[in-house]
């Protein structure tokens, strides 16, 4: 039996925060967003309601990026692009993730994949641009 949560409105607001963002925010950052907003607000709470999100698949980690765990609202298969310099999380729209990458996982393993993340890495074109100045 499926448990049911009831709504409350600091779990509305912490979804709230990191679909409302393409910054693909850390738990400490929604904490910040919010706690103006909502005064009592914990940032165990943030991290217990992101951790429900991500078990029922409302939201996905993007990975640990300078030491901190991002996460991004879209659940859709995408693709990023993470800055080794300054955490920068970018969805790449113009790249999409090619099926036939499970498929190949699949044969290679003889398992069957769920889900696939692509992600890139290096220097974004900010940084790259600072570089220059």
């Amino acid at each position: 039996m499926e448990k049911i949560r009831k709504r409350s409105k600091k779990r509305d607001a912490i979804l709230a925060c990191i679909c409302g963002t393409d910054c693909h925010p850390s738990a400490e950052w929604v904490y910040t967003q919010l706690k103006p907003q909502i005064p009592d607000l914990s940032l165990g709470t943030v991290y217990r309601n992101i951790s429900m999100f991500r078990e029922e698949g409302t939201i996905v980690s993007v990975g640990v990026v300078n030491g901190l765990e991002r996460f991004d609202g879209e659940t859709r298969p995408h693709v990023h692009f993470i800055c080794e310099d300054c955490g920068a999380v970018l969805d790449i729209s113009a790249i999409e993730v090619p099926t036939e990458l499970a498929a190949l996982a699949e044969q290679a393993t003889g398992g069957m994949v769920s889900d696939c993340r692509l992600t890139f890495r290096g220097r974004c074109k900010h940084c790259m641009a600072e570089e220059i100045a």
